[in-house]
């Protein structure tokens, strides 16, 4: 039992540790004042997203950088999504909407259709966007700035989450919670070693000459998680990558009930862990079973000291994504058990080769 009890307290602090280094460093995009003048390619590809994707076009021509295009590819929409696209495209000059080509055997949805919006890009900077966010005032020319800073061939950012039933309060935040306390974010950029990556397909921003040379998306066309594949394709490239929180620039509503959210995170999670199951499972087990195993003891100290951090993790964790501290500190032992069955289902659809996303076999 000594020995169970340490792996399970060295593993906690560890957490905790990863937590305070985050919270400490505060891995966000800064805002800046200075003016860029690029043109920024703006690139969505949509399945299926005619509730989503007119608000997030919107919010492209409120925003304050001018100097843009945006493409848009419909990759075979069983709904509304093209026609919707075309109307919105027809009022203003710098939108145009493209029909997605056939998938071909290799590829997976998404990849593909980001390898042929990037042939049809004119910019300098090639920014990919998900359909179901939202931008704001500040960001392209942030994130601009960032990329010119630091010299990035990739500037990824984890936008902020906004959930709006009980059943995405449930899952999405385990989103930043498994992130922030298991990787030293600012080491993405400082490390040069590809194995220390993090990326988000929700935003990714290139240099185009960069991407045109490297053709990130043609290198990962097979990849579930092609966002993490491909920023470990440009550090082992010899170039820079970085991965940063939106600091409320961009936000995202990624699902709208607790069903779409579990079958969303199933698809990738296992993934996250390079389809190890045996690593999956024991992370699982100290981070889920861990903590029972610490109650079933009737230790006082040991569960007093062990629920001490995982309370300052989760209100570090919290305050930096921009969620809500109480909520998640009152939701943690429902969010652990979410976390369970999205890692039997991850699990069980990979074993059985059962994973399907919009239609499509991943």
């Amino acid at each position: 039992m000594f020995i169970v009890l340490s792996a399970i307290f060295f593993f906690l602090i560890l957490r905790f540790v990863v937590s305070l280094f985050n919270f400490l460093s505060d891995p966000k995009l800064r805002r800046t004042a200075i003016h860029h003048q690029h043109l920024v390619s703006i690139l969505i590809p949509a399945r299926d997203e005619e509730d989503n994707i007119i608000p997030l076009l919107q919010s492209i021509v409120d925003q304050d950088y001018r100097d843009y295009e945006v493409i848009i590819l419909d990759d075979g929409s069983s709904d509304h999504t093209y026609q919707r696209c075309v109307n919105f495209a027809a009022k203003h000059d710098n939108f145009r909407v493209i029909k997605g080509q056939p998938l071909p055997a290799d590829w997976l949805g998404k990849n593909y259709a980001c390898y042929q919006l990037a042939q049809q890009a004119r910019g300098e900077y090639l920014l990919f966007l998900d359909a179901d966010e939202k931008v704001e005032p500040g960001l392209i020319n942030s994130a601009l700035h960032r990329m010119q800073l630091r010299n990035l061939a990739l500037l990824s950012l984890f936008t902020n989450q906004e959930m709006r039933t009980t059943g995405e309060q449930l899952v999405v935040p385990l989103m930043h919670y498994i992130l922030l306390n298991l990787l030293p974010l600012q080491l993405v950029y400082l490390v040069k070693n590809q194995a220390v990556a993090a990326a988000s397909g929700q935003f990714m921003l290139f240099n185009a000459d960069i991407y045109r040379t490297n053709q990130w998306h043609a290198q990962v066309r097979g990849k579930v998680v092609e966002d993490v594949e491909i920023m470990r394709a440009v550090k082992a490239s010899g170039h820079n990558g970085e991965a940063l929180l939106a600091n409320n620039m961009i936000s995202c509503r990624m699902y709208e009930n607790y069903g779409e959210a579990v079958q969303g995170f199933s698809k990738n999670f296992l993934a996250a862990f390079n389809y190890n199951v045996f690593a999956f499972i024991i992370y699982l087990l100290l981070l889920t079973g861990g903590p029972l195993i610490v109650i079933m003891t009737l230790n006082s100290n040991l569960i007093v000291f062990m629920c001490g951090l995982i309370l300052l993790t989760r209100i570090m964790i919290s305050l930096l994504s921009g969620q809500n501290v109480l909520r998640n500190i009152i939701l943690h032992p429902l969010q652990m058990l979410s976390l369970t069955a999205i890692g039997f289902l991850s699990v069980q659809q990979y074993l059985t080769k059962t994973t399907v996303w919009k239609g499509r076999k991943v």
